[in-house]
């Protein structure tokens, strides 16, 4: 979602429903954003969304390059006003998910490489920005940044830091905490924005990592948690069988000590990485 320091409903510029728009309008929060993303003079932070640039202007006074990406082509024409004379401000009209970052900042090395992502992003393509910015279990992203702040929808963002064994943990929460520590910052209710959306929402900040004890095939991983979470009332032996004979499946499910009864969501990242492991000795 972007943002407005101060909005109402007479604002001469409303949300479009078309890309996600709702204005944050909460100082608090966003307070509460900068205060997590940990900013230094030397950060050089990428900003998705900067929308009507509440956010984009808290971080300017303190980084010294800020690359902005917006879709909104009359949004873009208010943060050139607003922001084109600012050296340490790059503002790039495209959509983040068809951008080549890298190649693009090769022509501006003051902003290459950002080392911090920042955003409130539009929710209905969370998932998406989500992949681009971390990558996959098979194929990491070359670009690992330090910390990535997103506002993004309670439910999501609930997933993002759940736990094996709750409803909410599920196969996003094993992919992610498979690339990045997962920390929720705050609640954010639906009533902080303009227009109100339909769904509360939540301060989420990831720290991509390479993790301590990878997957040896993760293609594999990527298969088995697929698969895995398929149909979440199945039992996990049931949801696999299609890839390994049943009995040996059991076999292996009791060499690892798991329950043979277990579902998907009852595994520990470090038990799907073993799972995974040791999959390929019982075919």
């Amino acid at each position: 979602m972007t943002t407005s320091k101060k909005i109402s409903q007479q604002s001469s510029f409303r949300p479009r429903k078309q890309f996600g728009q709702h204005w944050l309008k909460d100082e608090t929060v966003l307070d509460r954003i900068i205060l997590a993303a940990e900013l230094e003079k030397g950060d050089r932070i990428l900003e998705i969304g900067p929308g009507t640039g509440a956010l984009t202007t808290r971080l300017l006074s303190q980084v010294s390059a800020l690359v902005a990406v917006e879709i909104d082509r009359d949004l873009c024409k208010k943060l050139v006003y607003k922001y084109g004379d600012r050296d340490n401000f790059l503002l790039v009209q495209e959509d983040f998910l068809k951008w080549d970052l890298e190649s693009l900042l090769e022509r501006f090395s003051k902003f290459q490489q950002p080392n911090k992502v920042v955003a409130n992003i539009p929710y209905n393509i969370t998932g998406p920005i989500l992949e681009k910015l971390l990558g996959k279990i098979a194929t990491p992203a070359s670009q690992q940044y330090q910390c990535i702040v997103l506002l993004v929808q309670k439910e999501v963002g609930e997933r993002l830091v759940a736990v094996p064994g709750t409803k909410a943990f599920g196969a996003l929460s094993i992919r992610v905490q498979y690339l990045a520590s997962c920390e929720l910052i705050c609640d954010v209710p639906a009533r902080a924005f303009y227009p109100r959306p339909k769904v509360d929402s939540v301060v989420i900040k990831l720290r991509p990592r390479a993790i301590a004890n990878p997957a040896n095939n993760p293609r594999q991983l990527e298969t088995l948690i697929k698969l895995g979470f398929a149909s979440r009332r199945k039992m996990l032996r049931n949801n696999l069988k299609s890839l390994i004979a049943l009995q040996d499946l059991n076999q292996l499910l009791e060499q690892l000590n798991f329950n043979p009864q277990c579902r998907a969501e009852d595994l520990t990242l470090d038990n799907w990485i073993r799972l995974s492991n040791n999959f390929d000795c019982m075919k």
